[in-house]
């Protein structure tokens, strides 16, 4: 492996959504001779409130522009104007009943976006692109086995295959143009500024109103969850030492049946398991995700240092103290859409 490649003018896409306001905060904490540039749309998870204090507190480091990754004129001119010599792609659309109800927007932002900034960065001559992906293109796991990068992709959603099919552009721009870009992979995410549609602030929100919690089907669905902070410090270790070309996966081991995760926000939060209402199961809902992180760990060095006992108690903390951050949320688009999602089952 060689020596670490070294940044200065970085563009994070997608950085008022979850992962990416806190892989901001990670960034200017710990890296401060990174000058990041966040572009986000602002469509419904991009909550601009995430960001606005880092505004005032690295006013010479850190800008906010509101743009669409598929607007190949605006990205031009972002490039040409600030020489981005890292870009971290975390702009997408996320969330698979969303990708279920209407799949077009899912195919423009997470595969014409990235086409267009792989073309911006070939122009450019961009240091490094990073493309932040998930364990879904893998598909579903029985009941054994974990996902290891060498898996073919088999995604079961909309959602999953726009995501599959954005890594299979970044490889072709790999092997045809010679791109210095890598990709991670990684499981199911928990932390703070999570848009409230995901399992575990959903949970936390339904519970703290006294209202049902919608688990899907039985709630047997295992999922491998690591907490944000882990995640974004694993980008950053990819970014920074990856070998070109190469795809790592990421994992928290720390694999639990839906049902459990509910039942435990349940008795944190002091609730009984009378609030737990079995809605029907969503189309082509993966059984199990499971991630083997062993290469970047043996490649890189990198692994899960947060407890998921002890990360999931200050999540349910941080979202029952943040309560006006997901009130203001919850009124609007996300209540009708609410409403779509569950109000029928």
């Amino acid at each position: 492996m060689g020596r670490d490649k070294k940044f200065t003018r970085v563009l994070l896409t997608g950085g008022c959504g979850f992962i990416g306001t806190n892989l901001l905060r990670f960034i200017l904490e710990h890296r401060p001779s990174w000058q990041v540039v966040n572009v986000d749309l602002l469509t419904y998870a991009g909550n601009i409130e995430n960001t606005v204090d880092l505004e005032k507190r690295y006013p010479s480091r850190y800008s906010l522009v509101r743009a669409d990754i598929a607007d190949a004129q605006k990205m031009e001119e972002l490039f040409s104007q600030h020489g981005f010599d890292l870009v971290l792609n975390l702009a997408a659309e996320s969330h698979v009943d969303r990708s279920i109800e209407s799949s077009s927007i899912f195919v423009r932002t997470n595969v014409l976006g990235v086409q267009v900034l792989l073309d911006a960065c070939i122009k450019h001559q961009v240091q490094r692109f990073v493309q932040i992906s998930t364990d879904e293109v893998y598909g579903s796991l029985g009941q054994d086995g974990r996902f290891t990068e060498d898996l073919p992709m088999a995604p079961n959603s909309p959602y999953s295959a726009t995501k599959a099919a954005a890594d299979l552009m970044v490889r072709a721009y790999i092997k045809t143009y010679g791109l210095d870009a890598v990709i991670t992979r990684c499981s199911n995410n928990y932390g703070p500024y999570q848009f409230p549609e995901k399992l575990i602030p959903l949970m936390v929100v339904n519970a703290s109103r006294g209202r049902k919690l919608p688990v899907y089907g039985d709630g047997k669905n295992v999922r491998d969850w690591i907490h944000v902070e882990d995640h974004c410090r694993g980008i950053i270790v990819v970014a920074e030492k990856g070998e070109p070309g190469e795809c790592y996966n990421m994992g928290g081991n720390a694999e639990k049946e839906n049902i459990e995760i509910v039942r435990m926000i349940l008795r944190h939060m002091g609730k009984g398991e009378e609030l737990i209402g079995y809605v029907k199961d969503r189309p082509g809902h993966d059984f199990r995700y499971a991630m083997d992180f062993t290469k970047i760990s043996t490649t890189l060095g990198w692994r899960p240092e947060i407890d998921f006992e002890q990360g999931i108690h200050s999540t349910i903390d941080w979202y029952l103290s943040h309560e006006s951050w997901w009130e203001r949320i919850l009124s609007g688009e996300y209540s009708r859409y609410y409403e779509r999602m569950y109000g029928s089952r």
